[in-house]
């Protein structure tokens, strides 16, 4: 009975320890730059604020563990409703976190391993907004399926989030 109660004990002890941390050890192994182009087509504000939070965790977490991210966000399809500042153009449940997601972008265009944040000209048609609208932490290219294809051909992993 002693020993079943002082087994019982150790194993609450070990339930209660930490979990190790998780990491990419064996995925990085070797690699010391990573290279990838982000297609963002979210049109709902709270998925696309969670899907920008998880990109730079990816980014820190490469950062984090020696190795240098090279990162596009493409923008098109209903996400480009979210990356423009007319608030008639956005969904009335979207419009209180457009400064958010204008924030978010911003702290992302700055961040270490961000290379560019694009936005389609003919999403922005496609979906009614104006180019003058998009915020200024995206810049507005001719067709994003070209600068994927241009990133591709440069060695970036395509990511449809």
């Amino acid at each position: 009975m002693k020993m079943l109660a002082s087994l019982g004990v150790l194993l609450a002890a070990a339930a209660s320890l930490p979990a190790p941390a998780a990491d990419d050890r064996d995925a990085l192994a070797g690699v010391k730059e990573l290279k990838a182009v982000f297609d963002i087509r979210e049109g709902d504000g709270k998925a696309l604020l969670n899907r920008l939070t998880v990109i730079d965790e990816t980014r820190a977490s490469l950062i984090a563990q020696g190795v240098k991210p090279r990162l596009v966000l493409t923008f098109r399809g209903p996400a480009t409703r979210l990356v423009q500042t007319d608030p008639a153009r956005m969904r009335p449940e979207d419009r209180a976190l457009a400064p958010v997601i204008a924030t978010r972008l911003d702290e992302l265009r700055d961040a270490e391993g961000v290379e560019a944040i694009e936005l389609c000209a003919i999403a922005i048609r496609g979906q009614g907004t104006r180019a003058q609208d998009a915020i200024p932490a995206v810049k507005v290219v001719g067709n994003t399926w070209i600068s994927q294809m241009a990133y591709q051909a440069r060695g970036y992993a395509f990511i449809t989030p």
